[in-house]
């Protein structure tokens, strides 16, 4: 447990800062979709206007063994790509119907804030209605758990109980939220759903203290779990991650701090953005 780190009260305040220009940018980003733009005029517009806020991508040239530098600004992730979309794998114009998650990273003063919204374009079918409702509802749930005391698994049974006892869908496999702070990925790795072997997520018992600083992201498709990748290059060296059915997906993710006596979600604010978009 040592290994997770513990924010003062002071760096509580530049972690909040650094989260809600993520959540400003999820705001501009609401207000300027329309049907027909491109994912690279997306991430374009992310670009300019993360400068514009005098923040930059943490994502922009992240490495990560096995994969080139991340091309892009924002993830972009369109239908049945649940995470890690770029900007260049799909170039045609998104239409009604089309499911968009989008991840925005930031640094801001030295700390990063980090959360995925997800928006459809025209009224949402039944499915996607209820994959969105499936996804709001077990972060919010699963964040009430997040409190001093509660181990890590309790997170991933109240997560996957929602979506996929409640809601009939499914929570992606072996994929979850992390713990941030001054960069992008570190301790402890929080699981969407109980662990899949007895041997999986050692850390499922370990406990939250206050001062811990997560960010959690309930990753969700129609028809299953599993994922697989797509040969670029002729090697599965891209980013993108799609659900293995083909079928439609969300990814809600928000940033939050274990406090004394509960939670804080530093994200606080994405809940409320217009993320049907017509």
């Amino acid at each position: 447990m040592s290994s997770v780190p513990r924010l003062s009260k002071a760096d509580a305040k530049a972690a909040y800062d650094a989260a809600q220009r993520v959540v400003q940018m999820h705001e501009k980003l609401a207000a300027w979709l329309r049907s027909g733009t491109t994912l690279a005029a997306i991430d374009g517009f992310v670009a300019q206007s993360l400068s514009e806020m005098h923040c930059r991508s943490c994502f922009k040239d992240y490495k990560v063994s096995g994969h080139p530098p991340f091309p892009s600004h924002a993830c972009l992730s369109v239908n049945e790509c649940v995470v890690h979309g770029t900007a260049g794998y799909y170039r045609a114009p998104l239409k009604q119907g089309d499911v968009l998650k989008i991840d925005i990273g930031v640094f801001y003063k030295g700390w990063v804030g980090d959360a995925a919204w997800t928006y459809v374009f025209g009224e949402p079918s039944p499915t996607v209605a209820n994959l969105m409702k499936a996804g709001k509802e077990s972060l919010k749930k699963g964040i009430a758990e997040l409190r001093p005391g509660n181990p890590y698994l309790r997170w991933a049974e109240v997560v996957q109980d929602c979506v996929e006892v409640e809601h009939g869908v499914y929570c992606i496999e072996n994929w979850g939220g992390h713990g941030y702070g001054r960069t992008l990925h570190g301790p402890p790795h929080i699981l969407n759903h109980r662990p899949l072997s007895g041997g999986s997520w050692p850390e499922r018992g370990h406990l939250w203290h206050p001062g811990n600083l997560v960010a959690v992201e309930p990753m969700i498709a129609a028809g299953t779990g599993r994922t697989t990748q797509r040969p670029f290059n002729s090697k599965l060296t891209d980013w993108p991650v799609f659900v293995a059915d083909g079928s439609l997906s969300v990814h809600y993710e928000h940033d939050v701090l274990i406090t004394d006596d509960g939670q804080k979600v530093l994200t606080e604010g994405l809940e409320h953005l217009k993320d049907v978009i017509s």
